[in-house]
């Protein structure tokens, strides 16, 4: 991640589009759209330039789990087209440049030509660089500034914002609207409890990825693992039937029975599917799971087909 200056290159101009994408929403996607457009009009090469953590995590003095880690983010941008994403350590020294000092330090080094931002981005300290500032230093310095309106869901722009509040909600059909694909984690399996092999369900148990997750409860999804797709049912919290006092997540994959241990997966959440419960016995509990399986293989097979294809698309990019 980058922490100095950018070096002096003297390749082909390019096109930037620059900003945090935290979770490529479909927003973001059109952001991408319009600048491969002008990259392909002008012969340029593509450049997306983001930032970790999040602004609002440091100055807030909170934690603030990303929608998606800078790995996932930079795989997602460059499934869309862009050739080259510069992760930028955002630090207060960074918040403090002007506009101008930015432009200098980061920009002209990369030899922009068209620079592309969203409608509400702004940079610098202050946030004073807004599209009109950006446009005069464009002039300036010799390129030009698009912005890009916003992306309407319902009467609202598409936002990191709503998209946050609708994963916190355990709004997963809401998420995929605004997203375009299932929101996901990624994470290494590890070794659990053994409950589930002792119901007759073995699981997958993921260490706590840092990225959002869902609120607690049990969600229909899918597991994707090394480019295979396998429907699952995943269980987000305490086992509170079994008095657990640690919180889990449990995938229950419904069909094949990978070797999973210190592998990495990204699960899928489609759909939640209800709250977590303590259940007055285990053979209540297991009934339960039996129901939440045929659930979630109903809406997990409705998927698969598309998943396939929205996978395949982004790895052969």
């Amino acid at each position: 991640m980058l922490t100095q200056p950018l070096p002096q290159t003297s390749g082909k101009k390019t096109g930037i589009t620059i900003g945090n994408f935290d979770g490529v929403h479909l927003g973001h996607q059109l952001l991408v759209r319009e600048t491969l457009e002008i990259c392909r009009q002008r012969s340029l090469d593509s450049i997306a330039i983001t930032f970790w953590p999040h602004p609002r995590a440091l100055f807030s003095g909170h934690e603030m789990p990303a929608l998606a880690d800078p790995q996932t983010r930079s795989r997602l941008l460059a499934g869309l087209g862009i050739q080259k994403v510069l992760d930028i350590k955002f630090t207060r020294e960074l918040a403090a440049l002007s506009p101008d000092e930015f432009v200098r330090k980061f920009l002209l080094p990369l030899n922009v030509d068209s620079l592309v931002i969203g409608y509400d981005f702004c940079l610098g300290k202050g946030r004073c660089g807004d599209f009109d500032a950006l446009k005069k230093l464009g002039e300036r310095y010799g390129f030009s500034v698009t912005q890009v309106p916003p992306l309407l869901f319902g009467d609202l722009p598409i936002s990191s914002t709503r998209l946050r509040q609708a994963i916190n909600e355990g709004q997963l059909a809401l998420a995929l609207s605004m997203l375009g694909r299932p929101y996901s984690v990624r994470g290494t399996v590890v070794h659990g409890f053994g409950r589930g092999t002792g119901l007759g369900f073995p699981t997958a148990n993921l260490q706590p990825p840092q990225t959002l997750l869902p609120p607690d409860g049990v969600y229909a999804g899918i597991v994707l693992h090394k480019d295979a797709f396998y429907p699952a049912v995943t269980n987000i919290g305490f086992a509170p039937t079994f008095g657990g006092t640690e919180r889990t997540i449990e995938s229950f994959i419904l069909e094949g029975s990978p070797t999973l241990y210190d592998e990495e997966i990204e699960l899928l959440f489609l759909r939640r599917l209800r709250d977590e419960k303590k259940f007055p016995s285990v053979q209540e509990l297991t009934a339960q799971i039996a129901q939440d399986v045929a659930r979630a293989r109903e809406l997990g097979s409705a998927y698969m087909e598309h998943a396939r294809a929205a996978h395949a698309a982004r790895t052969s990019s």
